[in-house]
């Protein structure tokens, strides 16, 4: 029998950093170095959205229908993040669908984070809000359901997990190769690409037996041995053909006559990956003048000292009180970075805000962050502030504030954010996450997924995700 879920032995966290420590990571960036330039031929970003919108045109569609048929926060699931069979028939008539391409559809929307789902209901993410005007929402949506695609397009059944996991893993490198050939490339040359990544990652691999280690020379017995994850003889074949076909079911290549090519959003996703850059929206100018949601977002790539100024010279012009009703709305939003950075405005404002942070202790969304507030306001140390929240919380706004990283920072950086979690093991994490019901709990263990160097704690986050996706334990 194999596992697709390390021993505890091998995900040993490093040393936790306190919560509340986290959202100012998010500003305490390396001074950015000069943007590369994508490959010749790349097209333009706007060209790019608009190839991403058209991909994903179905999936905005029935997010659409969902937000204004249902009204937000009322779409009928079945707890699992699934359509129930009347909402789903529904969807279909009003569509002229049929129901089984609603619910791809739906699916396809909500690894695009264009939904997201709270339980039983359901409310567009701040995507669809943005897919008119934002480009970078555009593209970001898009590279979510890039990093999904095997989520998006599941594995034939009857593989062997930890086979499949090895593919995974192993997929980067395919496509690296495909995006440095610029053109199509032979599936048999891929294959061998892939049988010589999967050998690599199996010799690399170095299993911990779990339980106490024996002394040097001491006969290990036979209940200890570690298990093995695939079958060497596994054919890839099979699994390579599915890989390939799931990335071309969200838009990333293309198959046909024997060879795969990268289509231009596949080779600029891929490009940007590699050169581990963000595809958030440069800050616009004129921060002062601009609503509370506008200004946030121009100071999340600010230092912690520019954003205050910003904050002070935002606040200094209009009213306290208009001012803070409009930064607890945007923190309302979909849009977990601009929470963050909202809650640190209010910080500026100080005592003036404390009514309304009250006000919003019980809203599940803002409780965390406002009672992190509350307790800094009261004198607590901020170090020692994330002391009020429960376990719950903190893992709520741990999620939350992965997916701030996720949708706005770079890759490294939402790797050192597991640093912040308060469980000691990335199996604790991953449990305590998955019950913990946050509406982008899919995107972030995806995105964590793909950015982790190690195998074996990727494998382990992939299959959270899925579970998580499935609604299986």
């Amino acid at each position: 029998m194999t596992s697709r879920i390390p021993r505890d032995s091998r995900l040993r966290l490093v040393r936790p950093r306190p919560l509340a420590a986290a959202p100012q990571a998010m500003t305490q960036r390396r001074p950015r170095r000069a943007a590369p330039r994508p490959p010749e031929g790349t097209p333009a970003r706007s060209e790019l959205a608009r190839m991403a919108r058209s991909g994903l045109a179905d999936a905005a569609r029935v997010a659409r229908w969902a937000d204004t048929a249902l009204g937000s926060g009322n779409a009928t699931a079945d707890g699992k993040a699934t359509l129930s069979d009347a909402t789903a028939d529904r969807a279909a008539r009003e569509l002229g669908l049929t129901p089984a391409q609603v619910r791809a559809d739906w699916d396809t929307a909500r690894l695009a984070g264009l939904v997201e789902v709270h339980g039983d209901s359901a409310r567009p993410g701040w995507r669809l809000r943005a897919w008119n005007r934002d480009d970078s929402a555009v593209l970001r949506g898009w590279v979510a359901l890039f990093d999904a695609w095997s989520l998006a397009h599941p594995e034939p059944a009857g593989q062997e997990p930890a086979a499949v996991a090895e593919v995974i893993s192993a997929m980067p490198q395919v496509l690296s190769f495909l995006q440095l050939s610029a053109g199509p490339v032979p599936v048999e040359q891929l294959l061998d690409l892939l049988e010589q990544r999967v050998t690599e990652l199996r010799t690399e691999r170095c299993e911990v037996p779990y339980g106490p280690r024996l002394e040097p020379g001491t006969p290990q017995p036979a209940e200890a041995a570690p298990v093995p994850d695939a079958a060497p003889g596994t054919p890839l074949a099979p699994l390579l053909d599915w890989a390939l076909h799931a990335l071309a079911s969200v838009g990333a290549l293309t198959c046909g006559d024997g060879h795969a090519t990268l289509t231009p959003l596949g080779s600029w996703a891929v490009w940007v990956k590699l050169e581990q850059i963000c595809v958030a929206a440069q800050s616009p100018a004129g921060n002062i003048e601009q609503p509370a949601e506008d200004m946030l977002r121009g100071c999340g790539r600010l230092r912690p000292n520019a954003a205050r100024a910003e904050y002070r010279a935002w606040l200094a012009a209009r009213p306290v009180g208009s001012a803070v009703a409009e930064l607890i709305g945007a923190a309302r939003g979909e849009d977990a970075l601009l929470r963050g950075l909202a809650f640190d405005a209010l910080r500026v404002v100080g005592a003036p805000a404390e009514p309304d942070v009250r006000a919003v202790v019980d809203e599940p969304t803002l409780r965390p962050y406002a009672l992190l507030w509350l307790a800094e306001h009261d004198g607590a140390d901020p170090e020692d502030a994330h002391h009020v929240l429960t376990r719950r919380e903190a893992t709520w706004l741990w999620v939350d504030t992965a997916a701030a990283v996720a949708d706005h920072g770079e890759a490294p950086l939402l790797v050192r954010h597991l640093e912040s979690a308060v469980q000691p093991t990335v199996p604790a994490l991953l449990d305590e996450v998955r019950a913990v019901g946050h509406p982008r709990t899919v995107q972030v263990l995806v995105a964590l997924a793909a950015a982790h160097p190690d195998p074996a704690l990727a494998k382990a986050v992939r299959r959270a995700a899925f579970q998580v996706h499935t609604g299986g334990g």
